[in-house]
């Protein structure tokens, strides 16, 4: 997939701001079940935001960076605990880019 540019990080910043976290992990931290949750999210929306719930921001940073890798998606942006990632599902387009 491209990168995303950052006309196209905008336009996903606009449409993902009044949506709820999808994804949230909790104290039992990442695991295959939040990761298997991610990808069907992501297959089903695109753009979905993540709350990871950890206290400490490296370890946050962490988390977030190992969603992004095994997700094969793209950060758009992270305010605070939540996280927002985009992928691209070629069979079901639901976000379009003008």
């Amino acid at each position: 997939m491209n990168p995303l540019t950052p006309k196209q990080k905008k336009t996903l910043k606009q449409l993902a701001h009044n949506r709820k976290p999808v994804v949230m992990l909790g104290s039992a931290g990442l695991t295959d079940n939040i990761l298997a949750s991610l990808d069907e999210a992501l297959q089903r929306h695109e753009l979905v935001k993540v709350k990871v719930a950890a206290a400490d921001r490296d370890e946050r940073d962490r988390i977030i960076q190992t969603l992004v890798e095994s997700s094969k998606a793209e950060l758009v942006q992270r305010v605070g605990h939540i996280a927002t990632l985009f992928r691209r599902n070629p069979q079901n387009v639901v976000v379009r880019f003008k």
